[in-house]
C-alpha cells in the first residue's frame, strides 16, 4: 500500500479521487503485468489528465508562472514521433518504458536478493518500485534464454540434413552448367548464407549458392551508385569499356548488355533458363529423393527442395561479382525501384558484417550473436516485423556495439532491449546506416507504411518485451 499513503504536500484537495487513481496506476503491473498496465493506462489516461488540470487550475484566471505558461496546462511529451504513434499511445508507452530499469546488474539473482532483504531490513534499501523492476528484468532474461533454447536454437541433425541437400543440389548444378555451357567463364561455386555460419534461426530452411562470374579487367569497370545520377550507396553500375577496340562480342557477358551496361537482370534471365527450364529437376529430385521446384515468383532464382516428409530448403541462386578491392556484388534487384534501377548490382556486407559480429564476440565471450539469433527468430516468426532482415539487424547491433561495451551473457536482457530501442530510433529518423559503410542506408527499400508499422510493433513490444517473445512463439514459422 505504499502509493496510498504517498507524500501530498503541495497539492489541492482532492477528495482522494485522485490519489486513488494514482494508486491503480502505480500498482496496476503488479496485479495486471505489464501488457495490462499498458491497457489500463490507455483507458485511465485522458480521465486522469483531465481530472489533473481541473484540480490544479489556478483560482485566479491571472495567476501565471514566470515563463508565462498557465501552471495547469496540459503537459507536452518529449520525443514523440507523430508517424508511429498517435498522441495518447505515445504517452502511455512513454510511461511504461520508464518503468523498465536499465541496468543489467539488476538481472543478477544475488543482486535481488540482497535488495529483498535490505528492504525487509526497513533500511534505506530499494523502493517497492525497484524491486519490480528487478523482477521484471530477472523474468525477461529468464524468457530470452528459454525462447533462444525452444524456439531460435535448430538441432545440429536438422542443419547437416539441409546443409547436405543443399550441397547435392549445388553438385548437380555445377555437373550441369559445365556440361551444357562449358565456356561460360564462372569462378567454382559454393554455398553460403547463415546456414553455414551458424546463424540460420527457428528452421534449417534456407541456403544460397553463389555463383562468381569472370570479367575481363578491361572490358568493365564498376562505378558507385552515389556517383551516377541515380545516387544510390549501396548499389553499383558495370559499365562496358574499350567497345571502340574490343567491339560487342569480346566479352561472353556482352549478351547481357543493357544501355552500356552489364545487366544483372539479363544474367538471371540466362541462368533462369538454364536453371528453371532446361533441366529435369523431377528426373534428378528422383536419383536424390527430393522434391525439386523452381519457386514462381521469385525476385531472385530460387529452388525449393522438399527433403524430408515434413522439411523443405529454399536454395537462392545468386551470380556474383568480386572487383579487384574486394568489393561483392549479387544480382539482387532494387525492392522498390527495380525497373527504373535494373541495371544495378547490390552491394553485399554479409561476410564483413559476420566476421566483426564473431570477432567481438570472441574477444570477451558476449552474447551478440545470441541477441542477434533471438532478434531474427522474434522477426521471422511475427508477420508485422518480417521486413526487417539480418543485414539490418546485424548492422543495429554492430552500432551498439560501439556505444555499449557490456555483452556478457548476464546482459542479454538489457543489451535486447537497447536493440529494440536502438531500431525504434533509427526507424524515427528513417535512416539505418551500414556499420561498414555509413553513406548506405539499409531501410531505403522500406516504405513509409512499413517504416510505420514496424516503428508501431517495436513501441509497444518495448512496454512488453516478454509478450512479444510469447505472440512469435505462437506464430508458425514461415520460409
Amino acid at each position: 500500500m505504499a502509493g496510498w499513503n504517498g507524500n501530498r504536500k503541495g497539492k489541492k484537495d482532492d477528495n482522494g479521487i485522485g490519489t486513488a487513481i494514482d494508486f491503480m496506476l502505480s500498482n496496476a503491473k503488479l496485479v495486471l503485468g505489464v501488457g495490462g498496465a499498458a491497457m489500463l493506462g490507455i483507458a485511465t489516461l485522458a480521465v486522469k489528465r483531465m481530472y489533473d488540470r481541473a484540480i490544479s487550475a489556478p483560482t485566479s484566471p491571472t495567476k501565471m508562472e514566470q515563463s508565462g505558461k498557465k501552471s495547469w496546462e496540459e503537459p507536452v511529451w518529449m520525443g514523440s514521433s507523430p508517424r508511429v504513434l498517435n498522441h495518447d499511445m505515445k504517452s502511455t508507452v512513454s510511461r511504461s518504458l520508464q518503468s523498465l530499469p536499465t541496468s543489467s546488474h539488476a538481472l543478477e539473482p544475488d543482486c535481488l536478493r540482497r535488495a529483498v532483504g535490505r528492504a525487509v531490513a526497513g533500511g534505506s534499501g530499494p523502493s517497492q518500485s525497484d524491486m519490480l523492476r528487478a523482477r521484471m528484468r530477472l523474468s525477461l532474461q529468464e524468457h530470452l534464454w528459454e525462447f533462444y533454447k525452444c524456439n531460435v536454437n535448430i538441432p545440429a541433425e536438422e542443419q547437416a540434413l539441409a546443409r547436405k541437400a543443399a550441397l547435392d543440389i549445388c553438385a548437380e548444378l555445377r555437373v550441369f552448367l559445365h556440361a551444357k555451357l562449358p565456356d561460360m567463364p564462372l569462378r567454382e561455386m559454393y554455398l553460403s548464407g547463415s546456414l553455414y555460419d551458424d546463424l540460420q534461426v527457428v528452421t534449417a530452411d534456407h541456403a544460397q549458392l553463389m555463383v562468381p562470374l569472370v570479367l575481363e579487367k578491361n572490358l568493365w569497370s564498376s562505378i558507385p551508385g552515389e556517383d551516377t545520377i541515380m545516387n544510390v550507396p549501396g548499389f553499383w553500375l558495370i559499365r562496358r569499356e574499350n567497345l571502340e577496340y574490343f567491339p560487342r562480342n569480346s566479352s561472353y557477358w556482352d549478351r547481357c548488355m543493357v544501355g552500356g551496361y552489364l545487366s544483372p537482370k539479363s544474367v538471371l534471365e540466362v541462368f533462369d533458363k538454364l536453371v528453371a527450364g532446361s533441366i529435369n529437376w523431377p528426373a534428378i529430385g528422383s536419383i536424390l529423393d527430393y522434391v525439386i521446384r523452381p519457386v514462381v515468383p521469385s525476385e531472385t532464382l530460387t529452388l525449393e527442395v522438399q527433403y524430408e516428409t515434413d522439411r523443405k530448403l529454399y536454395v537462392d541462386f545468386l551470380p556474383l561479382l568480386v572487383m579487384e578491392d574486394g568489393t561483392s556484388l549479387i544480382a539482387k534487384p532494387h525492392r522498390l525501384a527495380a525497373e527504373r534501377h535494373e541495371n544495378l548490382w547490390r552491394e553485399s556486407f554479409r561476410v564483413a558484417e559476420t566476421a566483426r559480429l564473431r570477432a567481438l564476440d570472441q574477444e570477451d565471450g558476449g552474447c551478440r550473436c545470441t541477441c542477434l539469433k533471438v532478434a531474427k527468430a522474434v522477426c521471422k516468426l511475427n508477420p508485422a516485423l518480417n521486413r526487417l532482415n539480418a543485414s539490418q539487424l546485424t548492422n543495429a547491433i554492430l552500432l551498439l556495439c560501439e556505444k555499449e561495451g557490456d555483452w556478457t551473457q548476464e546482459a542479454l536482457a538489457d543489451r535486447f532491449l537497447q536493440l529494440l530501442r536502438a531500431l525504434v530510433g533509427h526507424l524515427e529518423a528513417g535512416t539505418l546506416p551500414c556499420a561498414l559503410s555509413p553513406k548506405v542506408n539499409l531501410f531505403c527499400e522500406l516504405t513509409e507504411q512499413e517504416v510505420d508499422e514496424l516503428g508501431y510493433t517495436l513501441y509497444c513490444a518495448l512496454s512488453d518485451p516478454e509478450g512479444l517473445l510469447r505472440s512469435a512463439a505462437m506464430q508458425p514459422s514461415s520460409p
